[in-house]
């Protein structure tokens, strides 16, 4: 069963879409984001421009190969 708010995700510009879209929805910058997770802005800038870094490129060569979508459920947002 796919939820309603499921996003395929089939290359690393996708991922990074959704990304910086959940990320702004949250109210957070890069800078703030980076101290949260411990990675570096430029990472994380470059993930959300979708640069295929750490392999992802080949690893969702596979899972097309395989069949496989790879889908992100974003946290719905919680009430204050």
């Amino acid at each position: 069963m796919t939820a309603p708010n499921a996003v395929p995700i089939r290359d690393a510009e996708t991922l990074g879409q959704l990304i910086r879209r959940t990320r702004k929805h949250q109210g957070l910058n890069l800078e703030t984001l980076a101290g949260l997770c411990g990675l570096s802005i430029r990472f994380l800038s470059e993930l959300e421009n979708g640069r295929e870094s750490c392999g992802f490129g080949r690893i969702m060569m596979v899972l097309e190969a395989l069949g496989i979508d790879l889908v992100a459920y974003p946290t719905e947002e919680t009430p204050s």
